[in-house]
């Protein structure tokens, strides 16, 4: 019991990115996290070191462009044995830009698609544990089909050998934009994310932050070491002692298994899913995956917040989390009272400035919760 309340306030410790991995990693599941588009630099390196840092896990980062290919995407996933062995220093800069500038060296230096593994080296390479696809929405559709393959099948197969994803593997689709709603990618991909997290820069990157300024107090200290640093270390080093271990997130996996969810919760879960999907607003319905990771992510919840049971309250923040990537808006013209002589002005001026999150609020509103 000691040893849970330990855990659980080391989870109430977390920050949103942090927690929204957490989750993913004992569901076994995978996320899209997406930011304005200014500030997308920093959130894929604040995960970078979220990975190594409180997880103690392997990342390789994925920049995805329209000319990344298939090849360009099995060997930048990939990270090296000898690579991964070799722990130094924190390969950190002096940050005297502005927090959300693009221009200069980036204090971590990320496997790229323009980097592709080279022959002879499979045989001692492995599939990260944590892979940070940068602009995913961006590569071409068969790459995404290829990310679906590799987080259904759990491998990837490259010029030379079948690659194994490891126990723990975790996939971030990190994408820019202006809400939540409007990150996407392909459909049938999409659709397999267990949840996606938009993250407001205005709440900070805690990791990247606390890295810069390190780095500050190191050039202090001796600016020669700093810019020797910079140059050598191309990843963030993985933590000694990470914050969870893989036993933490197994206990957590274990904790939410044993949670009960009563007829009444389960009944109002159901509900919302259903007038979810029939909202008016909606185009093309909800998929069945979903009502899964709803569940899912129901039980996790729980023990995070000392519960045994699952609570109309979590129904509220689950939604919120699961369903924020998978409502797409209608297009007035196939809004389904069209269909019966509605006028298209009339729809549109119903639809306008509708979003996801607009929706979702609008159905936890009309749909009562069980007293």
């Amino acid at each position: 019991m000691a040893d849970e309340r330990l855990l659980l306030t080391k989870v109430h410790g977390l920050s949103d990115l942090e927690l929204a991995a957490l989750l993913c990693l004992v569901n076994r599941e995978h996320c899209i996290v997406s930011t304005p588009p200014v500030a997308l630099n920093e959130l894929v390196e604040e995960l970078q070191l979220i990975a190594t840092k409180i997880f103690g896990l392997k990342c390789a980062v994925v920049d995805c462009t329209p000319q990344t290919s298939l090849e360009d995407f099995a060997s930048s996933i990939l990270t090296h044995q000898s690579l991964a062995a070799a722990r130094s220093g924190s390969p950190l800069r002096t940050r005297n830009e502005s927090y959300f500038s693009r221009a200069g060296i980036s204090p971590l230096t990320s496997v790229t698609a323009s980097s592709p593994t080279g022959p002879g080296t499979a045989g001692n390479s492995s599939i990260a544990n944590v892979v940070v696809a940068r602009n995913l929405d961006r590569a071409q559709k068969t790459v995404q089909i290829q990310v679906l393959e590799l987080l259904r099948t759990r491998r990837i197969f490259t010029r030379t050998s079948v690659q194994t994803a490891p126990k723990q593997f975790l996939f971030i689709a990190a994408l820019g934009s202006e809400s939540g709603g409007q990150a996407h990618v392909t459909l049938h991909l999409n659709d397999y994310f267990f949840i996606a997290h938009w993250h407001d820069p205005d709440d900070g990157f805690p990791n990247l932050d606390e890295a810069y300024d390190a780095a500050d107090g190191a050039e202090t200290a001796s600016t020669e070491s700093v810019l020797k640093k910079s140059t050598h270390d191309d990843v963030p080093p993985l933590a000694d002692d990470p914050l969870f271990s893989e036993g933490d997130i197994a206990a957590l996996a274990k904790l939410s298994r044993e949670v009960q969810i009563e007829v009444d919760v389960t009944r109002y879960q159901m509900n919302v899913v259903s007038y979810l999907r029939m909202h008016r607003a909606v185009a093309g319905g909800i998929e069945p995956s979903a009502t899964k990771h709803f569940e899912q992510l129901l039980k996790c919840l729980a023990p995070l917040h000392s519960l045994d049971f699952v609570t109309p309250a979590l129904v509220h923040l689950a939604a919120r989390k699961v369903y924020l990537h998978r409502v797409r808006i209608v297009h007035p013209r196939q809004e389904r009272s069209m269909q019966w002589g509605s006028q298209l002005e009339a729809i549109e001026s119903i639809l306008e400035g509708i979003s996801p999150e607009d929706v979702i609020e609008d159905v936890l509103s009309m749909v009562a919760a069980p007293l």
